[in-house]
């Protein structure tokens, strides 16, 4: 199972990397259509006292099994919330991960508790931090995309959430 995780931290960061100075086409989608989807996913969604807002995934290699999910997450209530995972068209399994760097080693794991939303706080999930690991994925995440994502909450339940496929080096929405 280390192994698993150690390849999908792997295939996860080796992917950032390798496409990092590639230029990408846009001549498939009009600006005018980047520009509503861009709106659209600008939107944040709310879920009782949760709003989750610039949720984005990475462009992936054909072949990759493995994407990443990101987003942020406010929680205005007085009680805490726990994100414990999610499922996706997109992919067979969706968890929530962490990455770290322990020394010289970048070690990725599985939250088997979920992840905690403070009372009153929020928690993101970015690039090389804590994240949604779409496992398994059914096909490449191909940039301009919108990938359904279905989180389940402790409290707030069962939130859709579309995810824009930005580049395979994006860092944030605002980078997308």
């Amino acid at each position: 199972m280390k192994t698993l995780f150690r390849t999908a931290a792997f295939a996860l960061f080796a992917t950032s990397l390798s496409f990092s100075a590639i230029a990408h086409d846009h001549s498939k989608m009009g600006q005018n259509d980047a520009a509503a989807m861009s709106e659209e996913m600008m939107e944040p969604v709310e879920a009782g006292d949760l709003t989750l807002s610039d949720a984005f995934t990475r462009a992936t290699l054909p072949g990759a099994k493995v994407g990443g999910g990101y987003l942020k997450i406010a929680n205005s209530s007085s009680e805490a919330d726990r994100l414990i995972g999610g499922s996706s068209p997109a992919a067979e399994r969706v968890e929530v991960h962490e990455m770290k760097m322990d020394g010289n080693v970048m070690q990725m794991r599985q939250l088997k508790d979920g992840l905690e939303i403070p009372a009153g706080g929020s928690a993101e999930l970015t690039p090389g931090g804590l994240h949604l690991m779409l496992m398994n994925i059914t096909k490449p995440l191909k940039e301009g995309d919108m990938i359904p994502v279905t989180l389940e909450f402790a409290k707030a339940g069962k939130v859709e959430v579309q995810f824009m496929v930005g580049a395979a080096n994006a860092s944030s929405m605002e980078h997308n």
